[in-house]
């Protein structure tokens, strides 16, 4: 099916305001995003949206269509492996192209589901029809006391698994929160901690104690994903698995290193980042060192639906991220992702990504349309 067009509708919302209490900026607010559409010659459209929670995405849209579409214009829709492999030359080895041509890939692999009248995994090869999720939101606690009254708000809305986002709280207090989170929810809630790369080797290693004492499943991006050192011998000496990275210039030859150094025993990757295409080569990557990649947020209604279908066809996965408020990074879409009734994230059946955009919403919004 060749492709005869790529445009996409610029779309301006406003998103609930979100403090975040750490090196990043707060959430929300008013922002530019996009909702891509890429159309064939047989009059399949398959979409994407370009937008990372709240975050601006002009940039991101002007490259797609100055960058990306002189690329794709004419070529079969099928043509994902070639445009993985030129990516390369099409950046001109400047700066990382891979999360501008992220939502293009998922759009071509839209396409290739509602050809096929199949939901994408099933594409991919269906390992599963349902995957448990872990509640988490940015950092917005002074005081290890808010965290422990988020942690109880969860757990008795329901939620099984809960991530802890410190911040730029002290290490004691950091200890205190570990400690005290899982004192509040006990052991059936699994629990793990983020700090963004936040800490130095000895902070890292005394949070990391705290969190092997508390049984936690995991510790996500405690230092600099270019510490490489300091990685490994946390690895070495803590009990809790670093998870690494959701560093914006970590993609899948990055965690290929990690691996060959047997720095990590668990590999963080997104469609936001490498696609569905490089996802799924990076979830086989895991596999073959028989490690798991967990699956980060992708910041928008349709790559998050595209993050469940490769867990759908996956087994070396085990949470999906679901971040609250929820309404910073849903929208455009007529139905948002469901919790059922085990706790857990259905896969989708629709073909393609199986969403339906809400085009009165994405009317209602729209600004410009860039093509």
């Amino acid at each position: 099916m060749k492709i005869t067009n790529i445009s996409i509708d610029v779309i301006e919302r406003i998103a609930p305001s979100a403090r975040v209490q750490d090196e990043r900026g707060d959430l929300g607010g008013t922002t530019t995003q996009g909702v891509l559409r890429v159309t064939t010659e047989d009059g399949i459209e398959g979409n994407a949206f370009v937008g990372d929670q709240a975050a601006e995405s002009k940039q991101r849209m002007e490259s797609i269509i100055k960058t990306l579409k002189p690329a794709m214009m004419g070529r079969d829709s099928s043509d994902r492996e070639w445009l993985w492999n030129q990516l390369g030359v099409i950046s001109g080895h400047g700066a990382s192209i891979q999360p501008v041509w992220a939502p293009l890939d998922v759009a071509l692999w839209d396409i290739e589901g509602k050809a096929a009248g199949k939901p994408i995994h099933q594409l991919l090869g269906t390992a599963r029809t349902e995957v448990p999720l872990y509640a988490t939101y940015p950092p917005r606690h002074a005081t290890p006391e808010g965290f422990v009254d988020e942690a109880m708000q969860l757990q008795s809305d329901g939620f099984r698994a809960y991530k802890i986002h410190p911040g730029p709280l002290s290490v004691s207090d950091a200890v205190a929160t570990v400690e005290k989170v899982r004192s509040a929810v006990g052991d059936d809630m699994t629990l793990m901690l983020d700090r963004n790369h936040g800490y130095t080797f000895r902070e890292a290693l005394r949070v990391g104690h705290s969190l092997d004492a508390s049984g936690y499943f995991w510790f996500e991006d405690p230092v600099p994903a270019n510490d490489i050192e300091s990685i490994r011998e946390l690895t070495r000496r803590l009990d809790t698995p670093l998870n690494m990275s959701d560093t914006q210039g970590f993609l899948f030859h990055e965690a290929a290193n990690f691996l060959q150094m047997d720095a990590v025993r668990l590999i963080r990757g997104t469609v936001r980042k490498i696609g569905i295409t490089g996802l799924k080569k990076q979830m086989s990557l895991v596999e073959g060192f028989h490690k798991f990649c967990e699956i980060g947020l992708a910041g928008n209604s349709a790559l998050n639906a595209a993050n469940l279908h490769v867990m759908m066809s996956s087994l070396n996965c085990t949470y999906f991220e679901y971040w609250l408020p929820k309404e910073v990074h849903q929208w455009g879409v007529t139905k948002q992702i469901e919790i059922n009734k085990n706790g857990n994230l259905d896969a989708p059946t629709g073909p393609g990504l199986g969403i339906e955009l809400d085009e009165d919403w994405i009317a209602a919004h729209k600004v410009a349309t860039l093509s």
